[in-house]
């Protein structure tokens, strides 16, 4: 597989296998009672998504501004973006997941007008990722934006 044979098809199978437990995963950390219970539930988040293969692990795809190695893909379907994201580091990858969660299926309006901390707030996680986490989040996010508006 490479970057050119994933196809919508592959972006919306991505979007249903992970739906239900991408939510799962919100209401555990949204309702965990302290820090190192959300860290934990982030450390599980990251099993939940799919590792992206060696060749989809491109340049092109690669997010920059996040420390760890992540990378993005983005398709539109019917209105609506979906995304396929990884990194090699867990707590990375478990914030993508919690991110999708936010914005997979999301139509242009809803993605421009995300407001990041807000939703960080609403998880318990504002204030508790270190600033090169925070920047690496804010780099995804702001990938996942200029996406939908290309």
């Amino acid at each position: 597989m490479t970057e050119q044979t994933l196809t919508a098809a592959d972006f919306i199978q991505f979007a249903k296998q992970t739906q239900a437990p991408l939510a799962d995963l919100f209401e555990a950390v949204s309702s965990a009672n302290n820090w190192q219970d959300r860290y934990r539930q982030l450390m599980q988040g990251a099993k939940l998504l799919p590792a992206l293969p060696p060749e989809l692990q491109t340049e092109t795809a690669r997010v920059r501004g996040c420390e760890s190695a992540a990378w993005l893909y983005h398709c539109q379907v019917e209105g609506k973006h979906l995304f396929i994201a990884d990194s090699e580091a867990r707590i990375v990858k478990g914030l993508i997941a919690l991110l999708l969660h936010a914005v997979n299926n999301s139509d242009s309006q809803t993605l421009a007008q995300f407001e990041p901390k807000a939703y960080l707030k609403r998880l318990g996680l504002e204030g508790q990722l270190s600033p090169s986490r925070s920047n690496g989040l804010y780099a995804l996010i702001s990938r996942i934006i200029e996406l939908s508006r290309e």
